[in-house]
């Protein structure tokens, strides 16, 4: 007998509030593992660069804060239309990397605050360049605009961000090889053989359970191999129950602006695909009505809203989209309730300071799958919208984009006007490739000729395989 197929909600409201609130605490979980897991990444970056801990901005509840209050910018540029969260961005980890590690010039002796807040200026000035998309997209439309950002541009350079941070995660996971095997292998089998929610939440199930075990090692008396504690939860009991997270207002620097600035190029590419899955889902046209301009006005405010007071960039999260598939309630309000919920949870300091306890073994586990796989949906790009690497000018556009984004290991530094300015690896990337594509012949890609292709650039976690068959 065939199954019925479940009519989507499209006004939450007939459900009663009651369970309105759980399906957005359901969304606020959704998005929870992987927005926190870059503050933490970022903070490390920092710290391990700077010799000193982050005391103001990139911080967990700063992060909580600028997710929520972004996602309601969001909804408001949108018409309230849009049922979209707005998240961490991984794909500016390779960039805070990058600053965080900058030890020239003004860089040289910088306090680690200092330098945060310099990075955060380049988040602002890339949340300003989803304007100039949405102003070009308005006049000119969406086709031309693609057909200099390409997949066989966006997913090399994607792929670069995620290799480039390989080092990284070997580092932290070398700590303590057990528990980062441990949160490796509950990422892998809740996102293969996870079902509903499960499969949707694979990071966060992963930093639950190793944290879990890391309790009970710790609790046991074993300690990491280099003698140091598993755990150390000093900081938990001076941690208040109830505070203003320390925000961090932006500084500006041309360096550190064309180190962030350019990873836009990737981040607006991933909300345009985004887009067209989430309008896929619910079965709207979000790309028409309220229109891209729209959505990438509201994801641009939203993002330089959070590097204005020392957040992480933000994005639109496939891991609610698997969400609304999942629950088949596609009213926008849930995803507000969600927003909200995350709001209140960044004014708990003594929260915060429990996830700050995380050993740095657990991160290395997690960045583990996440480097490889923000590589990985690099290559899916490519695929998927059916890149032909048999032509030349592919090859020779993608060959030059890896050569550049992983072999200009310091960047390239040169002096305008007095003024020492550094193009990192990922920046002369963006710049090379943009540039091959634009000038060589043969460029036959066209944006809505391949909907499944072009819905499928979001960085993200999320497992979107849909294996599991109606029964008969």
């Amino acid at each position: 007998m065939e199954q019925k197929k479940q009519e989507p909600i499209r006004d939450a409201r007939q459900l009663g509030t009651a369970k309105m609130l759980i399906l957005g605490l359901q969304h606020m979980f959704a998005m929870f593992g992987a927005t926190i897991l870059v503050p933490i990444l970022v903070s490390g970056y920092f710290q391990k660069a700077c010799g000193e801990p982050l005391t103001r901005g990139l911080s967990v509840s700063v992060t909580l804060f600028c997710a929520g209050f972004g996602t309601l910018i969001f909804h408001l540029c949108t018409k309230f239309k849009v049922p979209a969260f707005l998240g961490s961005s991984f794909a500016f980890l390779g960039g805070f990397y990058t600053v965080a590690n900058l030890d020239s010039g003004m860089y040289a002796d910088m306090a680690v605050n200092d330098k945060a807040a310099y990075a955060c200026g380049g988040i602002f000035v890339a949340g300003m360049l989803y304007f100039v998309l949405a102003l070009i997209i308005k006049l000119v439309g969406i086709k031309r605009v693609m057909r200099f950002l390409p997949p066989v541009v966006t997913g090399p350079i994607i792929i670069c961000i995620g290799l480039s941070l390989a080092g990284s995660a070997i580092n932290n996971a070398s700590t303590n090889w057990v528990l980062a095997i441990i949160a490796l292998g509950v990422i892998i089998i809740f996102n293969i053989w996870g079902k509903g929610l499960f499969k949707i939440i694979p990071i966060l199930m992963g930093v639950i359970i190793s944290y879990v075990v890391a309790l009970i090692m710790n609790t046991a008396g074993i300690t990491n191999p280099d003698g140091s504690a598993i755990l150390d939860f000093t900081s938990i009991a001076s941690s208040a129950w109830v505070g203003i997270p320390k925000f961090q207002f932006m500084k500006f620097d041309i360096t550190s602006i064309l180190v962030m600035a350019p990873i836009a190029v990737a981040t607006m590419m991933e909300h345009i695909g985004d887009m067209s899955a989430i309008s896929a889902t619910v079965e709207q046209n979000f790309i028409a009505d309220p229109g891209l301009h729209r959505t990438l006005i509201g994801d641009g405010i939203a993002t330089a809203f959070a590097g204005a007071i020392g957040g992480p960039a933000n994005t639109t999260y496939g891991e609610n989209t698997g969400v609304l598939e999942l629950s088949k309630v596609y009213d926008p309000r849930v995803i507000r309730i969600a927003a909200v919920f995350a709001i209140a949870l960044s004014f708990i300091p003594k929260f915060s300071a429990v996830i700050s306890t995380m050993p740095s073994a657990i991160i290395g586990g997690v960045s583990f799958m996440l480097y490889g796989m923000i590589s990985a949906i690099g290559v899916r790009n490519v695929v998927e919208n059916k890149v032909d690497l048999t032509k030349s000018r592919n090859l020779i556009i993608a060959g030059v984009i890896f050569v550049c984004g992983l072999g200009f290991g310091d960047g390239l530094t040169f002096t305008v006007a007095g003024t020492s300015i550094t193009l990192t690896a990922l920046a002369i990337a963006a710049i090379a490739g943009i540039f091959l594509n634009a000038i060589l012949p043969g460029n036959d890609y066209e944006f809505g000729k391949n909907p499944d292709g072009d819905a499928s650039r979001g960085v993200y976690m999320m497992n979107t395989d849909n294996d599991e068959e109606e029964e008969s």
